[in-house]
This record gives C-alpha cells, structure tokens and sequence, in this order.
C-alpha cells in the first residue's frame, strides 16, 4: 500500500499539467440528461433453470397471458415448465435520441430462477415516468455468471441471475423536448464548488473574446453557469467548442473513509496539524477445548460428561509514539506511514484526529 501511494504521489507532482480538464468532464448541459425506463417481461429458452411455477404464481400467470396473446388457451391446464422466467427489465433511454434506435437494456430474475443463461427475452414493452412506452426490448440474453447443480456439490460464479441484451431495446418514441427548444444555456457542475465556477467562467470568456470578440459565459451560483451564445452560431458547434476548453478544478480538502472495505482517499488540500500520535493493538484469543470425562469400570451411577475447558490469550502490539503533521500531502502520507499502520489503523487514527480538532478537513465516512 505504501508503495502505491508513493507511486500516484510521484506522477501528479511529475506532471502538474494533468489536473487540467474537459469543461465536458466537470459540467454538463442543464436539461440533457438520460431517461430512465423500466418493463417487465419473460425470458424464455432455458434449460431448466427458470422459476418454479409453484412458487412464483406472477411467472404461470404472464406465461398463460402471452400465450392467450397468441392465441393459445391454457387456461385450464396447470403448467410445469422451468424454462421460463419473469424478469424485470431496466434501461437507460439517451437524451434527443431519435425512433428507431438502439440501446442496451438489463436483465434481472424477479422469481427463484438459478440461471438466465441461454435464455431469451420476449417483446417486453419499456415504460418511462409518465406512464408512456418509449421502447420494446428483445433478444438473447448476455450472462457473465454461470451456476451449475449437483447432486453433492454446487459451483456458482458471479451472478447468473443478471444479464443484458445489447441493443436489445428498440425506440418506438421520441422524447418530447428537442435540443433546439432548451430555454436556456445553463453548465451545471458534477462537483459544485465557488472557485471551480468562477475558473470555469473565466476560461470561457478568455477563449470567446479571442474567437468571437465577445464574453458569453457568466457564473449564476456555485453549481451553475449561464451561457449566452453568439448569434448565427450553431448551438451544437458552440457547445462542442465550449466543452473542449480546459479548466483546473478546485476541491475542497476531504477525506474519505470505507470502513467496509478499508479504503481512506485523502485530498491533496488535506492538512494535519502537529500531533503526537500512539497506536497499539490489543489481541484476544479465546479456545474452547471440551473433554469428555468417562466414568470409573464397572461404575454403577457414572455418567460420561463433557467437560467445558476455554483458554484465553491476550496479545498487545504497537505503541511506538510518532509526531504527524503537513502543510500538503506527500508530507501527511510519509508521516502516516512511519508508524507502520494497515489501513483499519489508519482510519482509527484519522477518525481520531478529527475528534482532537488537528484534521483540517472534511471527514466521510461511508
């Protein structure tokens, strides 16, 4: 781990320019945005991994409707088959895209089904928040994960359950608002910060008086910026040249902490006050050894017991003091690893420094 974050220390002070990026990476277009849509279909063709009908009434009962769809009644008869599974279907619908095309959608198993390899899905209609069907999706199912059943043993990997169908969904209607009607030109940024809107203001305006000989960008608060094209332009063209220019991004100083994982990000504006810091481990052991006590030979009231035997062992390791402190962060890193620490210590560490008040930042934990 140490020498990780020597490494990625050593390549940003190498290379200072990286920190400049796309506005396209930091901003986006107000008003563009995905569409979420959601359906619910069946996936049939598979070999006897599909929902047990039993146990899943919903699966039998889409089932006998498709099948009444097409003209086929069931009606009466009790079905068997585990080759069909309910699944539920979700994709993502781009913004401005047109009818007619393409996109990924994704499969899950709503029932007890064990796999949807090999399987199918059947026209399943995707619906968006209105109510309104904006694409059909169809076609073989894609699945990373397999499962396979024995008799004495199982093997799983990864999740079978779960697939996608590429270009699978199909779009049947157009979204409501176009590019051209969008009442306003409004950047909104990904991280919201005062200075990142200010620089990202600037950069703009810099660049538009050398083109066109007029500033077009003005900073609204700290999350947005309003853009005022030049007249006779194309939208498109203008946005694409805005998105290209490059800012540096300011951030605030932060520390991030997955307590699950072990995983602590440290922002490159973190401070630490001079503290003296101490940290030791404290390991308790406990084994239990029962042993059975047999009576006497021949014993006319002796009982075999078990005797309960339980050892404890109580092991106490670190405790080196060591003085952390930096007014930036290849001097924090350094200082934090001279004590030696895995990275639950040092998330102990860093959550109790921020309890002494020496953490000049913000700290998440997540």
């Amino acid at each position: 781990m140490t020498r990780i974050l020597l490494c990625l220390l050593a390549l940003i002070l190498a290379n200072p320019a990286s920190a400049m990026v796309r506005i396209k990476d930091i901003a986006s277009l107000q008003g563009v945005r995905d569409n979420q849509l959601v359906g619910y279909g069946l996936v049939i063709g598979l070999k006897g991994s599909g929902d047990t009908l039993r146990n899943s009434p919903f699966t039998e009962q889409s089932l006998q409707s498709m099948l009444d769809s097409l003209g086929v009644n069931v009606r009466d008869v009790r079905l068997r088959t585990q080759n069909v599974a309910a699944v539920v279907v979700t994709a993502e619908m781009p913004s401005f895209i047109g009818m007619g095309a393409t996109i990924d959608v994704s499969v899950s198993s709503l029932g007890d089904a064990t796999s949807l390899a090999g399987g199918t899905l059947v026209a399943t209609p995707l619906l968006g928040a209105d109510g309104q069907i904006y694409a059909v999706a169809q076609g073989p199912v894609a699945v990373s994960g397999f499962a396979e059943l024995g008799q004495a043993e199982s093997l799983t990997q990864g999740i079978p359950t779960v697939g996608r169908v590429p270009n699978g969904g199909l779009i049947e209607r157009d979204l409501p608002a176009k590019f051209s009607q969008i009442p306003g030109l409004v950047l909104e940024l990904s991280n919201p910060d005062f200075r990142t809107a200010v620089r990202i203001t600037d950069a703009i305006n810099r660049f538009t008086r050398e083109r066109y000989g007029v500033p077009v960008a003005r900073e609204r608060d700290y999350r947005s910026v309003v853009l005022t094209p030049p007249k006779d332009l194309s939208l498109t063209r203008f946005i694409a040249e805005i998105e290209a220019i490059r800012v540096n991004p300011d951030q605030s100083a932060k520390v991030v902490i997955d307590e699950r994982t072990g995983t602590v990000v440290i922002g490159k504006d973190v401070q630490i006050s001079t503290v003296a810091i101490t940290h030791g481990n404290l390991t308790v052991r406990i084994s239990e050894a029962p042993e059975v006590s047999q009576p006497s030979p021949f014993s006319q009231n002796g009982q075999t017991v078990v005797v309960p035997r339980t050892y404890v062992d109580a092991q106490e390791t670190g405790g080196q003091l060591a003085v952390v402190g930096g007014t930036d962060l290849p001097t924090l890193v350094r200082g934090l690893n001279r004590i030696g620490l895995r990275p639950t210590g040092i998330i102990a560490i860093l959550q109790t420094i921020k309890t002494a008040g020496a953490l000049q930042a913000e700290l998440v934990v997540q």
